[in-house]
This record gives structure tokens, sequence and C-alpha cells, in this order.
């Protein structure tokens, strides 16, 4: 296994290039099961948000059918509370995606050159997409494109059948209407009249989807492995620019 005090002959000071030996391997297996605990954890707290979005519809929809003079109101405020529940859902999936992303930067570099026949190799160098992670930790996907995969995921689906219910409730229920002026009666929401209630629901509809489009197609593009979180820091990537153009000039 190659000594640590090696380095001090390195005059940029750069760690060796790999160590490989029990107790690094070990302490390396262990840290991969932490962080693969604590994603699995963020998991479920993502669940447990769809979870009470889905009950919250189930229970606006029998609530807004269950009699004829009954109001669309409640599909309009589950409509709401899924809005919170995709907001704090976003959240979790950005600390998710830290676990997430230390546990697969440890599938890469670790365990898959050891599944290739290539043995146990730790690399040591400055500037480590895991070892910046650890020392600064942040985010590894913006809240938007967060927003964009739960919707595309979970959320999108929920919004489409709150839509076509609440199209359904003032077309269809408890008989069809016949004219126009008599489906935006209908859509009236206490003081707001139908009118406003159709567009800010169009309006609505049409954020999100667009949204979720647009997320969708920025990933599509993205054609960087690991693009979400697999970015250097600037100084390292400086140093590196830096130490190729040393390397053309001496030679």
């Amino acid at each position: 296994m190659t000594e640590f005090h090696d380095d001090l002959a390195d005059p940029d000071g750069d760690p060796p290039e790999a160590i490989c030996g029990a107790k690094e391997v070990g302490a390396l297996a262990h840290l991969y099961r932490a962080e693969v605990y604590r994603s699995t954890v963020w998991r479920q707290r993502l669940d447990q948000t769809t979870n009470w979005a889905v009950i919250s519809t189930g229970i606006g929809l029998s609530v807004a059918f269950a009699n004829a003079q009954a109001s669309p109101f409640p599909i309009v405020l589950v409509g709401a509370l899924c809005i919170v529940f995709l907001t704090l859902e976003s959240r979790r999936y950005r600390f998710f995606y830290v676990w997430r992303f230390r546990a697969r930067v440890l599938e890469i570099a670790f365990y898959v050159p050891m599944l290739r026949g290539e043995g146990a190799r730790i690399p040591l160098d400055r500037g480590t997409a895991l070892s910046d992670d650890y020392e600064k930790p942040q985010y590894r996907i913006s809240n938007i494109r967060a927003i964009g995969r739960r919707l595309r995921r979970n959320y999108g689906w929920l919004f489409a059948i709150l839509g076509a219910a609440y199209f359904a409730k003032i077309a269809i229920h408890p008989t069809d209407v016949e004219t126009w002026s008599q489906f935006v009666r209908r859509a009236h929401i206490g003081p707001i009249p139908g009118l406003v209630a159709i567009s800010f629901g169009l309006l609505f509809h049409a954020t999100w989807i667009g949204i979720a489009v647009k997320t969708w197609l920025d990933e599509r593009h993205d054609k960087s492995k690991m693009a979400d979180f697999l970015n250097s820091r600037k100084d390292v990537n400086a140093r590196e620019d830096a130490q190729a153009e040393m390397d053309i000039l001496g030679h």
C-alpha cells in the first residue's frame, strides 16, 4: 500500500495516486452503506408526501361529487394543497439527491472497477466530486428541476385527474350542460366568477405542463455523464487547465 509520506516528494503536495488496503476498503464499504441508508430514509419521506397528496385528492373528489348541490371548490382546494405537497416534496427530493449522489459516486469510482476485475482501487486526488461534497455539501439538483421531476413522476397525474374532475363536475354533474353560459355559471366559486375560475385553472395547468416539459427537455439536452452532480469545483478545473498548459509549454 502506498504510504502517505511519499507525497512529500511531490512539489505540488498532491496525495498518492491511490490507496488500497483492508482498512480503507472496509471504511469505504461502511461509508457506502451509510449513504445508501440515508438515501433510503429520504426516499421514504418522498413517498409520505405523495401518499398525502393521493389521499387528499380522493377525499376532495368524494366531497365534490357527494350530491348535486356540492360545489367544485373542494377540487380547487385539493389542487392548492397538492401544490404545497409538491413544494415540500421537491425540497425533500433535493436532500435525497445529495445522498444518492454520494452513493452513486462510490459505486462508479470504487465498486465498478472491482466488478470489472480491476481490483479495489481508491483514487486520491485534489478536487474529486465526492471529497468536495463532504467538505462543502451542496444541493446537486436545482429546485425547478426537482419540481419538474416530481411533476412528471407523480403530481402531473394528480393535477390531470383534478382538472378532469373539475371539468366533469361543472359539465356533466348532476346533468349535462346545454349552453356555455350554464357551464360558466356552474364554475362559480363563491364570489369568484366562473369565467375567472376557468381562466385561472387553464393558466395553472398550462404552467405545470410547461415546467414539466421544459425541465424534461433540459435533461435530454444535458449529455454529460452524471450531469446533475459530477461537476468539479472551479478552482480544481482551473488548476487542471493550468497544469495542462504547463505540460504543453514544457514539451
